[in-house]
């Protein structure tokens, strides 16, 4: 089932993001993740397959290996574990959605790069700095920084995240919390890139979003994901240029490569690429995972 917009009548609409349609259920949230897509901050007008379920899976792979690191958001992602309220939705529903806990949600995502890719490598090229943090010089676009940095962004339901330094962050939210939220996005992503490596896959960098309960600090949203990362595949990595990727810039260079000014509404996508893109997604669950997505043999 191809999704790019869901109805569940008799819940109120939290928000409706850029791909995720978000739900309040009681004192929670349901959160589903649709195939829809979006590039240089358009929704675009072409889904594309599977993505939802990817998105989700993989989140909730990540969430699962996390969880010694760190709290996560989920109460379930079993459609038939959800009240019964939900089940009646289970077609909109399945294998794409997660029912949480809601949580104060922190204003910034916490950015952590570890190779010098996208607006990184803009403001190096600029500045030979990234969010303030001085970089070696000559470094050269795809280059693996000495350590991975925390570069924070405001969050953004339209238009650009713009990076800031973290001193902006911490006259914000305060210079303690600021620090916990730098010091375990670090670890979480070493973490997971030592295990990625091992399957073969970089993550570049990495977006993480973090809420707070009780005075606790929660991982929220999605991790991990070919929306929220970069992820390259190691045997064709190679300094210099950019890179090949299991994640959506292969549709930021087709975009690239039309007349299109990149403002509403955006141009649809020819099926090579939705096909190629689908694949691309597919293939980050499998390599990351280890497993076949299920989800897809159930849609037949």
């Amino acid at each position: 089932m191809i999704l790019s917009e869901t109805t569940i009548p008799g819940l109120n609409l939290h928000r409706r993001g850029k791909v995720r349609d978000v739900y309040e259920y009681e004192d929670k949230l349901l959160l589903v993740a649709t195939d829809r897509i979006s590039a240089f901050d358009c929704i675009l007008p072409t889904t594309i397959p599977f993505k939802g379920a990817v998105l989700t899976q993989i989140s909730r792979f990540w969430f699962d290996f996390l969880k010694s690191e760190v709290e996560n958001h989920i109460l379930s992602a079993d459609v038939d574990e959800y009240p019964e309220a939900l089940q009646k939705y289970h077609d909109q529903l399945a294998w794409r959605s997660m029912l949480v806990v809601r949580t104060e949600v922190v204003p910034f995502e916490c950015v952590v790069r570890g190779y010098l890719s996208g607006s990184g490598w803009k403001d190096y090229q600029r500045t030979g700095a990234i969010c303030g943090i001085q970089l070696p010089a000559g470094l050269k676009e795809s280059d693996q920084l000495p350590e991975p940095i925390f570069t924070p962004a405001t969050k953004a339901e339209s238009g650009h995240d713009i990076n800031v330094a973290e001193e902006e962050m911490s006259k914000v939210i305060g210079s303690d919390l600021t620090s916990r939220l730098r010091n375990l996005s670090l670890s979480i992503y070493k973490k997971a890139a030592a295990y990625a490596a091992q399957r073969g896959i970089i993550i570049a960098d990495t977006k993480f979003e973090f809420g707070q309960k009780d005075g606790r600090l929660i991982l929220i949203d999605e991790v991990l994901t070919p929306d929220s990362s970069r992820f390259w595949p190691a045997d064709k990595y190679t300094p210099g240029r950019a890179q090949a990727s299991f994640d959506k810039q292969f549709v930021r260079d087709y975009l690239e490569s039309l007349d299109w000014s990149k403002q509403p509404p955006a141009p649809p996508l020819p099926e090579k690429i939705v096909k190629s893109t689908t694949e691309r997604y597919l293939e980050a669950y499998r390599v990351l995972t280890g497993q076949s997505p299920r989800f897809v043999d159930s849609s037949n």
